[in-house]
């Protein structure tokens, strides 16, 4: 059903959760005409293992207590805004103008694409952690250089190699830059690049658990450096998996060359006809029904008697309810030229009534049917001339579970297409196989072809590892593509497997890399 109620600014949903918010400011003058960055930079970083976890002089409700407009000052060092916000018991999920942000009470995810400058508001996390959230952090020492910091728990930074390298800003120019940047804070960093130099690749950056910061540089060579001595709460690997990262599993598609008619749907005029359609014949079935409910004004006499000579009540009703439709003339056309009935302007410009209908009409919000996750919660958004970004928070339909999260993000142009999902709804809690999620985002989308990140942490009950790499193995029949690669990493505390795939049809030829070597 299209829904146009769009509040006029900041404005809670109906009672229940989780709750939306929608910053109608924030969206005036979103244009994605020009060529488009799709290629996230995405960040993690905890400062706890799990919300049971959270250290004992932290606020109770970690980052969640955290005002959104605090946030907003962080966002603004990275160029990027909120558009709207969905808040649960458990993580708010802000939509930004380019692409997402979730808020756990022990961890923030933030991710960003186009040319913001995601890292150059990763200190200013660190400082708001600290001094909003009560995170156990270094105090400030101008003389040394050294900001208020919360120390984390573990940071992971990644991102898919960018089409468009030479029009990144601050830290993003090179994947060195990036991660000289993150050296610079946290000490003993580890920075991988997965995949072929020559290919399709991806880059990962990530601390080991119990993060330290890197101090500040001595100003004479025979000083010896030390290590911040900060209070922290040290988790065995079996502590860690009861309390939250154990059970941390993460999916990531990244997808480029859409198939130019299913990229159509994510473009505002396609999702405006579609909207257009619906309602128009949403609009007809209530005037169908009214008619079948309420009579033919033949049927009555002009004092309001039916022609069984009993009196009605509801003649003026019915005369009133008849008159609406009385300039019906065509039994094939829902209405004719001379109806008062007018197509809504915000499903023609507004960005968040369009995004939902895109989600209905593609099929994203079928990934996680309501039937399923009845208090789930999509937050969608077109943008103008195309382009769309999806949050979702899936509260678990189990009693106690917890609640996850997917995202969504699309670049439709044919020359820089690219599309990218990501969630860590947990395949136990789907009741259908990674693959089978897989299969139906592609089919969405059709790209000629994507890449796989499955991130998972290891059971504390075999420390070897082995089930994501099974997992990983019943990825390989991916209807209508080829896999091309196949890489498993074995890292402190996670397995991660990385695919990539193209679609037997696809001619689009060799990968674009964008940027080449380190």
């Amino acid at each position: 059903m299209v829904n146009t109620e769009i509040p006029n600014n900041h404005t809670l949903s109906p009672s229940g959760t989780p709750l939306l918010t929608i910053n109608r400011e924030a969206t005036i003058d979103l244009d994605s005409t020009n060529s488009f960055e799709g290629p996230e930079k995405l960040l993690e970083v905890w400062f706890s293992a799990g919300p049971p976890s959270l250290p004992e002089a932290s606020a109770p409700g970690g980052l969640k207590v955290v005002p959104s407009e605090v946030w907003k000052d962080m966002l603004d060092l990275v160029n990027c805004r909120v558009l709207s916000i969905v808040e649960s018991e458990e993580v708010d999920a802000y939509l930004l103008s380019e692409s997402s942000m979730f808020v756990f009470p022990h961890k923030l995810i933030l991710k960003t694409c186009g040319t913001t400058t995601l890292l150059s508001g990763l200190p200013k996390i660190l400082e708001i952690a600290a001094l909003v959230a009560k995170f156990p952090h270094a105090q400030a020492d101008a003389a040394q250089g050294q900001p208020t910091a919360a120390a984390p728990y573990r940071v992971f930074y990644s991102r898919k190699n960018f089409l468009f390298p030479d029009r990144q800003r601050g830290p993003h120019r090179s994947w060195r830059n990036e991660v000289n940047s993150l050296d610079r804070l946290f000490v003993g960093g580890s920075a991988y690049m997965i995949g072929k130099m020559n290919g399709e690749h991806w880059y990962l950056y990530l601390t080991e658990p119990n993060t330290m910061l890197t101090p500040p540089a001595t100003p004479e060579r025979e000083q010896p450096i030390k290590v911040l001595d900060l209070p922290d709460s040290k988790l065995t690997s079996e502590q860690c998996s009861m309390e939250g990262e154990g059970q941390d599993e993460t999916l990531e598609l990244l997808m480029t060359d859409l198939e130019p008619e299913n990229a159509k749907q994510f473009y505002l005029d396609h999702a405006s006809a579609i909207a257009e359609g619906k309602y128009f014949q949403q609009a007809r079935d209530a005037r169908m029904n009214a008619q079948k409910h309420l009579g033919s004004i033949n049927d009555m006499d002009e004092a309001g008697v039916l022609e069984d000579n009993k009196p009605s009540n509801d003649w003026k009703l019915c005369h009133d309810s008849v008159d609406v439709f009385s300039s019906t003339s065509d039994e094939d056309s829902p209405f004719a030229s001379g109806d008062e009935l007018t197509f809504p302007q915000e499903l023609t410009t507004e960005g968040h009534a369009l995004g939902t209908v895109v989600s209905d009409s593609s099929g994203l919000s079928a990934v996680y049917p309501s039937a399923r996750y009845p208090d789930a919660r999509i937050d969608a958004y077109l943008f103008t001339p195309c382009g769309f970004s999806a949050n979702g928070v899936i509260p678990s339909p189990a009693t106690g579970g917890s609640t996850h999260y997917f995202t969504v993000h699309v670049t439709p142009e044919p020359h820089c297409s690219y599309a990218s999902f990501e969630t860590n709804v947990p395949a136990s809690q789907t009741g259908r196989e990674t693959a089978d999620v897989i299969q139906q985002v592609v089919g969405i989308f059709k790209p000629g072809r994507f890449s796989v990140t499955l991130f998972e942490a290891k059971d504390s009950a075999d420390d070897d590892g082995g089930h994501a790499r099974k997992k990983g193995s019943k990825l390989e029949g991916i209807n209508g593509y080829r896999r091309v690669d196949r890489i498993v990493h074995d890292l402190e505390g996670y397995e991660l497997v990385f695919k990539y795939y193209e679609r037997y049809d696809w001619e689009g030829g060799a990968p674009r890399l964008g940027e080449i070597g380190f």
